[in-house]
């Protein structure tokens, strides 16, 4: 059976599983490569080949120019981060088709530990169940502006506001507690 890759997929997101199928391979057999990782990663999709996969998520890519659409990185410098959440990298990939929006984001914590997420959500203005018991209203506020509001319990308990510069290269995410800016890679 196969898998359904997103409608707006991202071949760095790709890239990474084909890196995590290796470290499994290599469990097996220690002599493999990552091409195979990537062949059967492509395979699981149902595609015959990487470079086959490869040029198809290129080609919707391409498609597509929401501005959100791409890597950000932080700029920790810039960032005005919450006392609690005092990250020493993050990096967001935002996958844009219509109103769904993808979210993969990996973040290296205070600590040092990596910590990877991946959400899926409708800006259509409508409430949708999210996670944790938590549901999440996401509004496109013209071209350059995502709002969204968490809410638990019909209460809300957060709100924040993703904004691109006018020139592309700036992601600012703000909330009552913190600014992050991120630049475009």
């Amino acid at each position: 059976m196969f898998r359904n890759l997103p409608a707006r997929p991202n071949l760095e997101f790709l890239k990474n599983e084909a890196k995590d199928r290796l470290a499994d391979l290599r469990r097996a057999d220690p002599g493999a490569q990552l091409a195979d990782a990537q062949h059967a990663l492509a395979r699981e999709y149902g595609f015959a080949s990487w470079p086959t996969m490869k040029a198809h998520v290129e080609a919707v890519v391409a498609a597509d120019d929401n501005p959100f659409t791409g890597r950000w990185i932080a700029d920790v410098a810039r960032s005005k981060r919450h006392p609690a959440n005092q990250f020493r990298r993050a990096t967001i990939v935002f996958a844009v088709r219509g109103n769904s929006v993808e979210v993969n984001n990996e973040v290296l914590d205070e600590a040092g530990k990596v910590v990877r997420g991946r959400h899926t959500f409708q800006a259509d203005g409508v409430e949708y169940p999210f996670t944790n018991g938590h549901a999440l209203t996401a509004t496109w506020r013209g071209a350059r502006t995502l709002e969204t509001v968490a809410t638990q319990h019909g209460k809300v308990v957060g709100r924040g506001t993703y904004t691109v510069s006018d020139d592309g290269r700036t992601l600012t995410i703000t909330d009552e507690n913190q600014q992050i800016v991120l630049d475009r890679v």
